[in-house]
């Protein structure tokens, strides 16, 4: 198991908002996470987060001028890993196929035939594991 596959389960609320806009954005400003959370705390307190999750090991920063630019430290595919591992356990009971199969239905029509033949390659790979 990798280092921070849990790593989203560790976070309160706030700090999982502010995880999820570094994800998105990339690298960030305490300004940009302000204006990417929903019902955003004061600036001194996105600050203060920031930089608890910064002595968490979650993020690391640079200077930039007067502002410090906040991105992951973990690798995405392990934020990728505990995001979905918390979507399992939240929402599908730990059902990978459940999940899967609601993934599937809301990306409908959207699926272009080289996405449905990485989806069936995957499904392939384990039933050849599963034997």
């Amino acid at each position: 198991m990798k280092k921070n596959e849990n790593l989203l389960r560790k976070l309160g609320r706030r700090e999982r908002q502010i995880v999820e806009a570094v994800v998105k954005l990339g690298e960030v400003s305490v300004s940009q996470v302000l204006d990417e959370i929903p019902d955003p705390p004061t600036y001194t307190s996105v600050r203060t987060m920031l930089q608890i999750l910064v002595k968490k090991n979650v993020l690391q920063f640079r200077n930039d001028g007067k502002r410090y630019l906040y991105k992951m430290k973990a690798d995405g595919d392990s934020i990728r890993t505990s995001a979905v591992k918390n979507l399992l356990s939240t929402f599908f009971s730990g059902s990978a196929s459940v999940a899967i199969a609601t993934i599937l239905d809301l990306a409908g029509d959207r699926l272009e035939a080289d996405e449905i033949d990485e989806i069936q390659q995957k499904i392939d790979q384990a039933r050849k594991e599963n034997r």
